[in-house]
């Protein structure tokens, strides 16, 4: 009885520290899951300081901004996050891809997803929407987009009162402009546009055509077309059309010749003129101007870089086509110097071998994202 009753405490004890260690876990496991505990608190931490930071940053950038570049006390259109935006115009349809490489080489990385008219853009002081050419000049001219681009005939078809920033010269596929073109049969009794009176003339831009002719005191029957417009003439639907063209190929492959030329039309940086009075929106809007502008210009240019000894530099200098004089630096304690060029692309396959061939050496040639 003893015995039973001296045990029973020491096996009550046993179970209650069989019970205790079930719970706690081994020394080792508890060490391992502390240590985690501990890892998940360093990092939350971490990622609180970060965020703390870079709300800081933002602020201070912001402020910067305001302060340095657009001035104090200026308003502008802000976001539902409250942010102050500029609302970008991307044209939609044919100008729409050169547009976003246009962008990407300026700056600017665009994102068109699938059936999406609001594209994402790496500035968060831009919001961008997609637009029928057509239509951008009215939105931007109604104060529905603060700027956008699109081509100067649907300005002028639409009458837009609008501000022009800047031409950016490139069309659907090149970096030039596009021609609205007056066109009759190849083979037709048709030679100049006198030859059209009374006759039916269809376009996709009636307004500036029916002007044209009424500069002209030309008497014709001006109407829309709504696409296919270069088989018209040949199904007999119209006597002339007037069509957009880059090269002309498309009107001469329907059979058809050109008569006139009626307008010459690139893309155009256009903006609203009441977002012109808001300060931050003016420093955006030329911003997107300067290096649109400068993406364009250096199309077709290249630099090139090459190591010239110091006796052979004015022969190689006499080879160079440059847009200023060339850059010319001496290397560190040698007779040697580094010359550096911007050239056109069409000349290096022929310049290169020549420079060789008059002690040039080391020739690096790189491609250009802006000239400005």
């Amino acid at each position: 009885m003893k015995s039973s009753k001296t045990k029973g405490p020491k096996s009550a004890q046993s179970e209650s520290g069989q019970a205790s260690s079930k719970s706690k876990g081994s020394p080792s496991k508890l060490t391992k899951e502390a240590k985690e505990l501990k890892d998940l608190k360093e990092l939350k931490k971490a990622k609180e300081a970060k965020d703390s930071s870079k709300e800081s940053n933002d602020k201070i950038d912001s402020a910067l901004f305001s302060e340095y570049i657009v001035g104090p006390g200026f308003e502008c259109d802000s976001d539902s996050g409250g942010r102050q935006v500029l609302r970008l115009g991307l044209p939609k349809g044919s100008l729409e891809q050169y547009t976003i490489n246009l962008l990407s080489r300026a700056g600017w990385r665009v994102n068109i997803g699938s059936r999406n008219y609001f594209p994402d853009i790496d500035d968060a002081q831009i919001n961008c929407t997609l637009a029928r050419a057509q239509e951008m000049s009215r939105y931007v001219a109604s104060g529905v987009l603060d700027c956008g681009l699109s081509g100067r005939d649907w300005r002028l078809e639409n009458q837009s009162d609008v501000a022009v920033i800047t031409d950016l010269v490139y069309s659907k596929a090149t970096p030039a402009p596009a021609r609205w073109v007056l066109a009759v049969a190849g083979d037709g009794p048709y030679r100049t546009a006198r030859d059209l009176v009374g006759r039916k003339v269809a376009t996709e831009l009636p307004g500036v055509t029916k002007r044209w002719f009424e500069e002209r005191h030309i008497d014709v029957n001006v109407e829309f077309s709504w696409g296919a417009t270069e088989a018209k003439v040949v199904s007999g639907l119209a006597d002339a059309v007037v069509e957009v063209t880059e090269t002309g190929s498309t009107i001469k492959a329907h059979g058809l010749k050109i008569i006139d030329e009626i307008l010459s039309t690139n893309t155009e940086l256009i903006a609203n003129h009441k977002a012109l009075e808001s300060r931050f929106k003016k420093y955006k809007i030329d911003q997107l101007a300067l290096l649109l502008k400068g993406a364009l210009d250096a199309e077709g240019l290249v630099g090139l870089k090459m190591n010239v000894r110091a006796k052979d530099v004015e022969n190689v200098v006499a080879l160079l086509p440059s847009l200023n004089a060339p850059t010319i630096a001496h290397l560190y304690n040698s007779d040697w110097l580094s010359v550096e060029i911007v050239v056109s692309s069409k000349v290096v396959r022929e310049l290169i071998p020549v420079l060789c061939k008059v002690g040039a050496e080391g020739i690096i040639e790189y491609s250009l994202n802006k000239v400005i």
